[in-house]
Formats: structure tokens, sequence, C-alpha cells
């Protein structure tokens, strides 16, 4: 049990003192007050009956005189006058008090005044407010005063009498008077105005009384002496049991009260209570504090070896002018706990942080910089990750070989004395960095300065690393899924302590996290470097050689990934060339596989010479075969959709043949840069099936380009698609300008920094082939007719500086003549192309073919497209809307050489003009 103190137990005694004999609850303090102002308006009332019945006889200038005093002086000692004074409003309260009291007592006025003469009753309520006729510099000076004056009532006799505080000061006048008719007939009527005026004077008593007793009562919350007696023992009791020190300072900055717990942390003596505080030999900080009186909250000194945490307010929250109380707790123990679960929560704090901030992309590098970027500056001074060069392609950790390659490097200072980011580094078998990785334990080496093993791998930069300051070093393992993949290293400089065993946990676990995200990321790096792969094998490394078009071409794939976007230039016969532009929604191998199988099967198809609205019904069959095969394979990864355009550009009529699938429309840029988007029929993507495609023919002027192009060029999360249309309008419209510089122009203007979805772009320009290198003539259908033929390709392959294939020519043609007149329908006609090679071409009105055969010894025909095969390089068959058209090509000879190695000028006059430049590997940069 607590000893309570000497002050207590005298508070006790006190307490019970304050009973009265009956052993009842002493009066509140309102009650005392009432029943001596009960007291005080008797002896009035008593004293004024007394001097009515002494005076009652004098000359009636005196008992008027004396009334008037009475009634004021009676009056103006009131209970309760004093407080209608301060009031907000006196007139409100004592008016029908004078006038009750003025009728009742006999007299003709009662005025009562402040000390400037104002009036705040009066019988005449237009006189209140107004300045009191009569003197009252005597009353002001504290005596009674009479006079007779001419007032507002006539011919008067008045009295003032002041109103006096405790103090003895004067806080108002009252005056009361007789009109000195009145004087005699008054009389009579005194003794009932003194009894009036004594009630009012008790109910002015009883107002105030319970006005006061209500205040109280407020202040005190409701309680009673008995209630507030027994309050004060129990906050006595628990101010020195409660296990905080409470301090209160009074304005003479001597101690007022301490209780045990204050005593005991501040080392108090038995006699402080009373005491000045410079006197009590306090520590500096704390003495400061108390005398000081200043508010002060957690504030944190120490003092016998404790660590206290004191807190300060004034007593009297307005202006602290009553003194000081603080609060003082014991904080020492707490504080270690503090700090300890202050560092539990920064480590898991940066646990939280790598969580969401190690990982962030699929690159080996990046996930690396930042496992080195998040600890800096929390966990360690300087951060350097060594990873396997392999792990960096993609591909696992091989070889016994320790050379790893520094990734990553981040510190407090960019000066650091670290291996540069990208060096291969040899780790030597002493260093920590090799026994870590050999064995996939942590390494910890407290100090670097005696650690002659780490010293070993590079004397001159190890010296460097220790004149830096560095000397402490944790090596972890980047391990995940038992391999490791290089050493995550973590030096300190300006940290004094070395790694502890709590270190290491928490990098072990920072690197644990950051292994794995570098271990998705190596095999991200390994399966988008097989995709990547696969679809450039897919794609064409080369476009071939022809003379129709001069094409540029460009080939970005997404950052994401693969995706199934291809092109295609596929010359065809008769100096014709196809224009293929595809694109397979998705991402990833399977994309890039179904690319692939889309693009083989547009070349097989052009292989037939098939006109676009077929070539692309053809391939939307193959779509929908390959999704009815891997539907039914279980395997559920068809072909989610695709895009196809195809354009067959013939030089000699200048048409442009084109057919969509789904795919953009080209744009058009003429020679006088005016863009044109044509309206064409666009079917249906491939696969949906059902509907039939449609083809358009467009006759272009040599020198317009052909813009085709993939939706990921046009399409953007940041605008719209008919956004990007004008823009790549606006960015064609230039005269004069290449194919290959608006390669580089669109790609510019149009590309993000971060392409989501791949992006094929080929800009072709138009040729034309001249009339002086075709030779075309109809055939009459009669066999006398072949004679005319073969005269007539002699003469123009004379004229053209190609006598030497006249005789192989002369054969072919006289065949193919033959052939159409014998087997075919009219009208047949012969046409001759000098191009890079010479082809010859015998159409007629018929859609039967012809086939090559093996005739039998014996057998007199069937021999005669043998010798076609024989003689050409290739020949073969295509249809038209008026039949088929037989053709043939036979390579050029190669041009005679001069002795000085320059071509014979005979040569230049015969071969055809000379071949747009080789084109460029897919993906390749434009020339400069």
């Amino acid at each position: 049990m607590v000893e309570q103190p000497d002050r207590v137990r005298t508070v006790s005694k006190r307490s019970l003192a304050a009973k009265n004999p009956l052993g009842k609850t002493p009066r509140s303090v309102a009650g005392q007050v009432f029943v001596l102002q009960v007291v005080v308006v008797v002896l009035l009332v008593l004293g004024a009956i007394l001097a009515l019945v002494l005076e009652s006889r004098h000359a009636s200038d005196a008992e008027a005189r004396n009334r008037s005093v009475a009634v004021a002086e009676t009056f103006a000692h009131s209970p309760g006058l004093q407080e209608a004074l301060k009031s907000p409003s006196p007139t409100a309260v004592l008016q029908p008090l004078t006038e009750e009291t003025r009728q009742q007592a006999g007299v003709d006025f009662i005025v009562v005044m402040d000390t400037h003469g104002i009036r705040y009753t009066h019988p005449l309520p237009d006189r209140i407010g107004k300045q009191f006729v009569g003197t009252i510099g005597p009353s002001l000076a504290g005596q009674v005063y009479t006079e007779s004056v001419h007032g507002p009532l006539g011919h008067e006799v008045q009295a003032v009498v002041p109103v006096k505080a405790p103090d003895g000061s004067v806080v108002g006048l009252v005056s009361a008077g007789l009109k000195v008719k009145n004087v005699t007939s008054a009389g009579d009527r005194q003794l009932p105005v003194i009894l009036g005026t004594g009630a009012a004077a008790l109910a002015v008593a009883t107002t105030g009384t319970a006005l006061v007793a209500r205040r109280l009562k407020r202040q005190t919350r409701g309680l009673g002496p008995a209630e507030m007696t027994r309050m004060y023992e129990h906050h006595n009791a628990v101010l020195h049991a409660v296990r905080e020190g409470v301090v209160i300072v009074g304005q003479d900055k001597r101690l007022l009260l301490a209780n045990d717990e204050a005593r005991e942390l501040l080392g108090l003596p038995a006699d402080a209570e009373s005491r000045y505080l410079g006197e009590l030999r306090l520590d500096p900080g704390t003495e400061e504090l108390l005398l000081s009186g200043r508010v002060a909250t957690d504030e944190v000194h120490r003092a016998a070896g404790r660590l206290l945490v004191v807190n300060q307010r004034p007593t009297d929250r307005h202006d602290g002018s009553m003194g000081t109380v603080a609060t003082i707790r014991d904080s020492t123990e707490l504080l270690a706990l503090a700090g300890k679960a202050e560092l539990a929560g920064n480590r898991l704090a940066l646990l939280y942080e790598a969580g969401i901030g190690i990982g962030t992309s699929l690159d080996v590098v990046r996930t690396a910089e930042e496992l080195a970027r998040l600890a800096v500056p929390g966990f360690a001074d300087f951060v350097t990750v060594d990873l396997a060069d392999p792990v960096l392609h993609g591909d696992e950790p091989n070889g016994t070989r320790l050379d790893l390659r520094r990734v990553a490097v981040n510190g407090i200072q960019q000066d650091h004395p670290f291996y540069p980011r990208g060096k291969l580094i040899d780790f030597v078998p002493s260093t920590p960095q090799a026994q870590g990785f050999g064995s996939g334990r942590s390494q910890v080496v407290p100090d670097l300065s005696v650690a002659h093993g780490w010293q070993a791998q590079d004397p001159e930069w190890t010296r460097r690393i220790l004149d830096y300051g560095v000397h402490t070093l944790l090596t972890i393992p980047v391990t995940a899924r038992g391999i490791i993949l290089g050493v995550a290293n973590f030096w300190r400089s300006q940290k004094p302590g070395p790694f502890d065993d709590g270190d290491r946990s928490l990098g072990e676990e920072l690197v644990a996290r950051a292994a794995v995200s570098i271990d998705n990321a190596r095999r991200y790096t390994r399966e988008h470097a097989m995709a990547v792969t696969l679809q450039r094998s897919l794609l064409p490394r080369a476009l071939p050689e022809q003379s129709a078009l001069d094409v540029a071409h460009r080939y970005l794939p997404a950052q994401s990934g693969v995706s199934g976007d291809w092109f295609d230039v596929i010359p065809l016969p008769g100096s014709r060339v196809a224009l293929v532009v595809g694109d397979v929604v998705g991402h990833g191998l399977h994309a890039a596989a179904t690319m692939g199988r889309l693009r083989t099967a547009v070349h097989n198809f052009s292989t037939l010479d098939l006109p676009p609205d077929e070539l692309l019904g053809h391939l939307d069959e193959l779509v929908s075969r390959i999704d009815q095969e891997e539907s039914d394979s279980g395997t559920g990864t068809g072909v989610t959709g695709a895009t196809c355009l195809y354009a067959i550009y013939d030089p000699v009529s200048r048409l442009c043949t084109v057919a969509t699938a789904g795919h953009p429309v080209p744009a058009l840029v003429g020679l006088d840069g005016v863009v044109v988007f044509p309206e064409l029929p666009v079917g249906p993507p491939l696969g949906v099936g059902g509907m039939p495609f449609e083809t358009a023919q467009v006759r272009l002027a040599e020198g317009t380009q052909i813009v085709l192009y993939t939706d990921g060029l046009i399409e953007e999360r940041t605008r719209d698609f008919d956004v990007g249309m004008e823009l790549l309008r606006k960015v064609l419209s230039h005269r004069n300008r290449q194919p290959e510089e608006n390669c580089r122009a669109v790609l510019d203007a149009l590309l993000p920094e971060r392409p989501q979805d791949d992006v094929a772009l080929l800009i072709a320009k138009t040729r034309v082939l001249g009339a002086d290198r075709i030779a075309e003539r109809e055939v009459p259908s009669d066999p006398a007719a072949v004679a005319d033929v073969r005269a007539w390709i002699t003469a123009t392959l004379d004229r053209w500086d190609l006598a030497d294939l006249a005789f192989g020519t002369e054969l072919v043609l006289s065949e193919l003549v033959t052939n159409a007149i014998r087997y075919g329908s009219p009208p047949v006609r012969v046409r001759l192309l000098r191009d890079r090679s010479l082809i010859c071409e015998v159409a007629d009105g018929s859609s039967t073919s012809p086939h090559l055969k093996y005739a039998a010894t014996t057998d007199e025909g069937g021999r005669g497209l043998f010798l076609v095969a024989q003689l050409t390089e290739r020949w073969g068959t295509r249809y038209t809307s008026q039949g088929k058209i037989i053709w043939a090509e036979q390579p050029l000879p190669t041009p005679a050489e001069s002795p000085d190695g320059t071509e014979s000028p005979d040569r230049k006059r015969g071969e055809p003009e000379p071949a747009p430049p080789a084109a460029r590997p897919v993906g390749s940069p434009p020339p400069a």
C-alpha cells in the first residue's frame, strides 16, 4: 500500500472538521452567503423601523431628508444591488425593483445611477439614461448627501447615497426623495415601505444566490461539498500512485508539488516542496525547462542515467501567470525497444519496396540496376552486381571459369573506386565473390583491410577501395531454381559497423527476390531471342531483283515481343511484281510461326499467277483449315485474326490490281506530293469466311509511290486511327522524296518510343517499261502465219542487239504460236518484252492449258513444250479474263567486256535499264 503523505492526512482532517455537530453535510458556499444576506437585510429593516420611530416627529423637512436617506441607503445596501450594477442591463433588473420599492416606501422616486450620474432607474421612463439632477460630488467621496432641488417631479427633497464595494470604493449611487408637499402624508406609509423594501432586498438576494449557486454547480459539475472533498482525496491518492512524475511550479519558481514518481526520477530531497528550483540540484536541461515555464511536448532529457520525456504546460491556459505543471516519464527501456522496432520497420519497408521496385521489366541488366538502387543508402553505401556472361544472353552459366560481368554499380557517390559497369571480371578463388559463387552461401568480410584473400584479386584496385573509406563487404550469391547466376556485393564506407547476422538475413532476402526476377528476365531473353530468330528467318532476308519498282522497306519488332507482321516483294511473269503486307494478331512464337505459314502460302499461291482476289480466297481457306486443325487437336492456339493486302503492279500497262482482307488501304503518293488513300473494297479478315474478296484496279503514273503498312504504324494508345492516318498523309506530302527518305520520315513521325506492336512498312516507286522495249503483234489463225512471226522476231531482236537469241526464240515462239493456232482460239497475240530477261508471251482466247510430257520414240508430236522447257529458263501459263497467256523467259547474254575492263558499247545499247540498288536485309539501317 502506498503511504499517503502528511498533505493528504491534513486534507482529510479538515474535511471531517467541516461537518456540523449534528453530523450533517455542511451548507454550500451559496447557502452560507444567502444566510449572511438575510441577516443583513433583517438588520437593515430593523434599523429603518427604529429610525422611523425616533424621527417620526421631526420637522417635515428633516423627516423628508431622513426618509430619503433611509430609503436610498436601504436600497444602496440591499443584497444583489452591486451584482445588478455589474450585469449587462442594470435597468432591466433594477427599474421594476425601484418602482415597487418607491411605491411601498412612500417616496416619490428612487434613482440608481452610475458614478457619472447617468440614471439607471426613474419613475419617468424617458428620464432613464439621462444626467441626474443634483449634486453627486460628496456621495462620490463616500458621503451621504441631502439637498432640496427642483427636479423633474417639482420641488423635491432628495438624498444621494453611495454604493460601496467591499474594498470601500464607490461603484454606484442611489438617490431617493419626496416632493415637499407629500412629506406630511408619507410618514404614515413609511413603515410598509420599509418592510416592502426589505422584502425586495430579500428577493434580490434570493435571485443573486440562485445565480451564484447555479454557476458554482456548473463549475463543480454538480458536486456538493462532500463529493468535492472525496474527489480531492481520490485525486491526491492517484497523483501519488501514478507511474508518471508530476511537478507543479509556482510563478515564483518554487516547487509547489511533486508526487512520489517525480521525487524518484528527479532525485528530489524530502523537503523539496516550497523550495526554489535552483536549490534542488537538478540536471541542467531539466532545470532550464522547469524554470523557463515554456510549453514543451515530449522533450527528452538525461537525468541520473535515465532518459526522461518531459511535457510542460501552464496551469493557467490563458497567460501562465499561475505557474506550470510538468509530467515526467521514464523512457529508457522504451527507447531501446523503439529503436529495435524502428530498425525492424525499416527492414520491412525495404523488403516491401523490393517487392514492388525490383522486377518491373523483363530485362536482366535493368533488374540488377533496380536491386543496386534499392539498397542504397538504406542498407549499404555501395552495391555492385556481377552476373555470369551467359545470363545476359538468356543462357545458364556454364564452364568452370568464374568470369562475371559487372552489370550494375550504384552508391552514395558517383566517383566510386569500383570496377566500371560492363567489365568482365575473373575472380580469383580466394575472393569472397568466388567463394560465394562456388558454395552458394553468403560471405561477410568484417574488415577489408585485413582480408588478404580479397586483396589478392587486384592489389591496385583494392588499395583504391580501402583508401576511399570502404571497410566492410557482404557478398550474396544470386541464386534461382538452384542455379547460381552471379553475386551481389554490398559495401559500407560511411556506416561505421560491419554487416551483422540481421544484415545478412535482410541482404539474402533482397537478393533472393531480385534473383527470381533476374532469372525470369533471363528466360524471357532466351525465349525472346529464339522468337526473334525464328521471325527473322521467316521474313525476307533481301528483296528480289526486279525492274518494275524501286522499293524501300522497314520492319521493327515490338518491344513486348515478336509478332506476326510480314511483307514481301514477289516477281511475277511478264515483268510484273506482287506486293504483299500482312498482320497476324498476337505476339510470341505462335504468331511468328503462323506468319511464316501464311507467307509461304502466299509465295506458293503466287506461283500459280492467281489474281489477288482468288489468292486471298485460297489464303482464307488455309487460315480456316489451320483453325479447324488446332481446334480438333485441343491446343486452342488457332489463328486469332489475320489481315493481308495483295497487290500486283504491271509496268507495261501501269495497272495496279489490289485486294485486301481486313487490312488498311495503301497510300498513293504522286509526283506532286499529293497523297491519296484510294477507295478499295475491303474484305473481311482471313479466317472469317463466307464473303468473297474483290479487286480494284488503279492506273498509276510513272514515279507514283505505293505505301503499304501494318496497323502498328498508325494505331497507338495515345491517338485514334483517323489521327494516325492524317499524320501519315502529312508526312508523305512532299515532292521529289525517294522511298528511302519517306521510310525514315514516316518512322520518325509516327513510331512511338516503345512500340507495342510490330511495324512493317513497304514503299515502292513505280517504273514503266518503255515502248522501245516492248514488241507485240496479232497472229492470224493460219499455220502459214508462223513464218511471218519468225521474220518479225528476227527483226525485233536485231533491233534490240539480241541477235544471239534469235535462233532459240524462233523455235520457242514457233512452237507456242503453232499450239495456239492449232489448239487455242482467236485472237492470238505475240508479245516480246526486253527486261532483265527476254520474255516471250503468246496469248489466245482459250482457257485450256498445255502440259509438258515425254513423247515416245514413234510419236510424231508432243515434243514442242519439251523443246520450250529446254531452250528457256522457265515457262508457264497464266489466265486472264480473255483467255490465257503462255510465257517463257530466256536469260540475256552476259555483257562482253572491252580490254580495259568496261562493257562494250554494243552491249550497253542492247541491255535493259539498270536495276535498282540491291535490297538490304530486313531491319538493317538505311545507307548513310
